[in-house]
This record gives structure tokens, C-alpha cells and sequence, in this order.
């Protein structure tokens, strides 16, 4: 019998690697692990980076990401499991890891893609580079 995992943690540093069950039994369970890449995708700095410090607006910030699950939950017919960092995760490092849990993969996916879009627009995290 499994531990229940709360639907959304925040961590300080890297996440552990393994993620919570979100929800034995559904057709299609999808998890996203956003990693830390070397370099900021928009090109502006050309300097290597050696991290991404997250910073939170608590207690908004998981009060946001746990309103975006429920919303999300109740549009896709899904189970949501959020986890992100708060503080300095290195290159390489899990810093976002999103499960969902439907009846059928494309809602799922569909899911996952709304979830993340919507984080990112409504739910008060930051990052900052760490250049190395």
C-alpha cells in the first residue's frame, strides 16, 4: 500500500528522483520533468549556466499552483501530482515535475501542455540565472 503524496510540493534545491504515483489504474499516467539546461534558450547571454535559482511568493505561490491543479483536474478528468524547486538547482537537475493521470493519452497530453502553459503565465515563481 502506497504513502498519499500531497498534490503539490515545493522543495528547496533539486528534486528527489522519484516522483509520486498519482493514480494507479487510469489508462495513460504522463510525467514532464522540466531539467535546467546549460544555456537560457533566447540566446541573450552566451555565458554557460550553472543554475537557475527559484524564488516563490509563498504562501501564493503554492496556493496558485494547487488552484491551477484543481482547474486542470476538473477540465481534463485528470489526477495532477506538481512538484518545482525553490532555491539554487544546478545544470542537469530536475527543477518542474508535473504526473498526470486520465482515462485515455490525449487528454493527458492534452493536460500536461495546459498545465504548464497556464504555470507559467499565473503562478508566482521565478527564475534567476546562476552563470558559471
Amino acid at each position: 500500500m502506497s504513502v498519499p503524496v500531497p498534490p503539490v510540493r515545493l522543495h528547496d534545491g533539486p528534486l528527489p528522483t522519484d516522483g509520486p504515483d498519482a493514480s494507479p489504474g487510469c489508462g495513460a499516467v504522463l510525467t514532464f520533468e522540466g531539467i535546467v539546461r546549460p544555456m537560457e534558450p533566447d540566446g541573450a547571454e552566451t555565458r554557460p549556466l550553472a543554475a537557475l535559482r527559484y524564488e516563490a511568493y509563498e504562501p501564493m505561490t503554492s496556493r496558485e499552483l494547487d488552484r491551477l491543479r484543481a482547474a486542470c483536474a476538473e477540465e481534463f478528468g485528470a489526477t495532477l501530482a506538481v512538484e518545482h524547486s525553490v532555491g539554487e538547482v544546478p545544470v542537469g537537475a530536475c527543477s518542474f515535475r508535473l504526473r498526470v493521470a486520465t482515462p485515455h493519452r490525449a487528454a493527458a497530453l492534452a493536460c500536461c501542455g495546459a498545465f504548464v502553459d497556464r504555470m507559467k503565465r499565473d503562478v508566482p515563481l521565478w527564475k534567476v540565472p546562476v552563470w558559471a
